[in-house]
């Protein structure tokens, strides 16, 4: 399959920053990608904290539909443990309707976090009512009526308004995050592809792909690869910017999470997760990042990567950065994946 190539945007409110900054942010770079040759963006969704300000990546979507002409949108992703799935799938047929069929959902557990408490929908949406959750977005977003009566979710049969005929297979993707994760095998089971995270590094992203396929996961599925891509005229450069800024976030970030159950959360060190960020992903000159990209596509296997392109904080900068990755990156990325996967090219 040729590559794709999108930007993954978090939203996040950096220091110094108040949110009308980091939404106003990502607007703008929603309709930089599009004319920069990207094929595709993707939103996130947070609540309660600065990591990122876009509580709804619906609805973020649907104002980026409307903005965009050609350019598909996604979520990355919808927090299915705090949203009720036919209501879900609702928008989701909605959007996939007005926008001829430009919208994309990714959908993931998400966190024990206090989310669960404030939305009501409890922890054991989180821990147990993944799947069964998945399953009825899945239903609601094929069948002309849908109904359940499970454990998490018991209601009549109604109507699904609008509805989007023909659709055996809905454009849903499933966050998962190490090759041993429960949503792994989730996403196999019904053949779904997976979303990995910028956390893990390519070899890691290979066993995961290697995971899926053993629990019986299509050998074809279009995965999806999260990196940080941050282009300047030389390495040293592009690691100075994303050190200057991306720990200062992090930190507000990472401290704002709170447990729903009070259990003690995972804790990270921002200027040490920073520097394995700048390790592990395409961070430098362009041609530092044309390198990078092909190695990660060859060892993982995911040749759709989506890029975080805000870690320098600053809405002009993050301009910038999508301008030079579809200028300078992007087309060296293409010719050489293409070339290598040509007939008779070795």
């Amino acid at each position: 399959m040729p590559p794709r190539f999108g930007v993954f945007l978090v939203t996040g409110r950096f220091p110094g920053q108040d949110d009308a900054d980091a939404l106003r942010r990502s607007t703008a770079a929603i309709r930089a990608a599009e004319l920069a040759g990207f094929d595709d963006v993707w939103l996130a969704e947070h609540h309660f904290m600065p990591y990122g300000v876009c509580p709804s990546a619906v609805t973020l979507a649907a104002y980026a539909l409307g903005r965009t002409d050609s350019i598909e949108i996604g979520t990355a992703v919808s927090v299915l443990s705090t949203a009720h799935p036919v209501a879900l799938a609702e928008q989701w047929s909605m959007l996939d309707i007005v926008s001829g069929g430009r919208f994309r959902l990714g959908v993931g557990r998400g966190g024990p976090w206090q989310d669960l408490e404030v939305f009501g929908t409890g922890l054991g949406r989180y821990e147990t009512g993944f799947a069964e959750g998945l399953d009825l977005l899945l239903r609601s977003m094929t069948a002309e009526r849908v109904g359940a009566d499970g454990a998490e979710f018991a209601f009549r049969e109604v109507p699904m308004v609008p509805h989007v005929p023909g659709r055996s297979t809905p454009p849903v993707l499933v966050a998962c995050g190490s090759p041993g994760s429960s949503s792994v095998r989730t996403a196999a089971g019904r053949g779904l592809p997976m979303l990995l995270g910028m956390h893990a590094d390519d070899q890691e992203k290979a066993d995961t792909v290697a995971a899926y396929r053993a629990a019986g996961g299509q050998a074809g599925a279009r995965h999806v690869s999260t990196v940080l891509c941050q282009v300047a005229d030389d390495r040293a450069g592009a690691v100075r910017e994303v050190r200057a800024a991306l720990p200062g976030w992090l930190a507000d970030g990472l401290a704002a999470h709170v447990t729903v159950d009070g259990r003690p959360r995972p804790k990270r060190d921002p200027v040490a997760y920073t520097d394995l960020l700048c390790e592990l992903h395409p961070i430098g000159a362009p041609e530092d990042c044309v390198r990078r990209l092909c190695a990660g596509i060859r060892d993982t296997g995911v040749s759709h990567v989506i890029m975080m392109v805000e870690a320098a904080g600053v809405g002009e900068r993050t301009l910038e950065n999508i301008e030079r990755i579809g200028a300078d990156v992007l087309p060296a990325v293409r010719e050489r994946v293409s070339s290598r996967a040509a007939p008779g090219s070795g």
